[in-house]
């Protein structure tokens, strides 16, 4: 899916929504307040990435001598001073030890046509969107490698380290003493999305800063400002878009994705439902499964996530909250109106519990297939549980 979003430059100004926090780094900046360590956690499609580029940026360019050529480099993120790790994979080109600088090329192009972007995207985009990026213990040797080294221009050296929570243990470790001692003028920038999953011992040496989904009107301007979209649709779109842009750019631009989840999810339902008491359907869930367990992790952990946001939709739907209704099957032969009345309070909250747990244990290498037959054996029961 190609997305037309791209910086003008990587200044504050360019930055859709988040004024507080925008606020917030250039002054602390200014009065010389610089954590040397700050994790920023903000889900998909908040800004977490662009702001922590933009306020590399502006730590990097305030005392510059040259600040246009200075800014350029940033933008282009090209700035000698200005260091990236991120979660990657061995794939056809990079078959051993693959580190963040052997994709630097990648990296910058993926950034330019949409900072917003998700992981999923960045797997894809380098080819390994059936495997599970990481950040390991070689990635962490190259941190420390790179900042040892003094600066280039004589000022800060600045490290963002994108979606943080991929580093394995051997990882954080390594990069324990590095973030409590840094050398001088040297910054840390952690991204990521789930907090949870920062070992402690990192998150405690780090000033947090939580980013809040983006407002229907920031969204809205970035849609009408980038996209050229019309206000009306721009507005229909931010709606569905729960404070995410990168969603509002998938809605946007129709991204399939969300059609081939729709039937795998439709076709689950549809026998989950039939199999109680029906030994025979089972065969239909065993088949199911094996279907999505033969995808990468990443469109599994998609996928389930889509799940939950299905139920939740057809749950609104059930207790007449339809202004807050935005999600259209387009599957003949399925209504939501029609399946709305079989999620309610009685499930729900099982049924929720149960798909966040299929996650987890994908996210942790478990058997997908084993694991998304049992909860649809475990959805064959929730989904006849009357409400009380």
């Amino acid at each position: 899916m190609k997305k037309s979003f791209t910086f003008a430059s990587m200044e504050f100004s360019e930055i859709l929504g988040q004024t507080h926090l925008k606020n917030h780094l250039m002054k602390s900046t200014d009065n010389g307040r610089i954590s040397h360590a700050q994790l920023f956690i903000g889900k998909e499609g908040t800004g977490t990435l662009p702001i922590a580029i933009a306020y590399a940026q502006y730590i990097l360019c305030k005392g510059s001598g040259d600040v246009e050529s200075c800014n350029l480099r940033c933008s282009k993120l090209m700035h000698p001073d200005l260091h990236f790790a991120f979660p990657v994979a061995t794939n056809e080109v990079i078959k051993t030890r693959p580190v963040s600088n052997l994709f630097l090329e990648e990296w910058r192009s993926f950034v330019a046509l949409n900072p917003y972007g998700n992981l999923f995207e960045w797997l894809q985009s380098i080819g390994v969107e059936n495997k599970q990026g990481q950040i390991g213990v070689d990635e962490a040797e190259e941190i420390v490698k790179a900042l040892k080294l003094k600066s280039y221009e004589g000022g800060f050296k600045i490290m963002i380290i994108w979606m943080a929570e991929k580093m394995n243990a051997s990882a954080s470790n390594k990069l324990l003493k590095l973030l409590e001692e840094p050398p001088e003028k040297t910054v840390f920038i952690l991204v990521a999305e789930n907090e949870d999953q920062i070992i402690s011992t990192i998150k405690s040496r780090c000033q947090v800063l939580h980013f809040p989904l983006l407002s229907e009107n920031d969204i809205v301007k970035g849609l009408v400002e980038t996209e050229g979209t019309d206000p009306p649709i721009a507005k229909q779109i931010a709606i569905q878009a729960d404070g995410d842009f990168n969603k509002a750019l998938h809605l946007l631009h129709n991204d399939t994705s969300d059609e081939q989840f729709e039937q795998w999810f439709i076709i689950w339902v549809r026998a989950a439902f039939k199999a109680k008491g029906n030994a025979a359907v089972i065969q239909e869930l065993i088949g199911w499964s094996d279907t999505i367990s033969k995808t990468g992790r990443e469109t599994q952990k998609r996928f389930l996530s889509y799940c939950l946001q299905f139920f939740r939709q057809a749950l609104l739907l059930n207790y007449n909250a339809d202004s807050l209704v935005f999600l259209q099957p387009k599957t003949p032969n399925f209504n939501l109106e029609n399946f709305a009345p079989f999620v309610h309070s009685g499930n729900i909250i099982e049924i929720d519990k149960e798909l966040n747990e299929a996650i987890y244990h994908i996210e942790r290498n478990g058997s997908a297939k084993i694991i998304l037959l049992d909860l649809s054996i475990k959805l064959t029961r929730l989904l006849h549980i009357k409400e009380a």
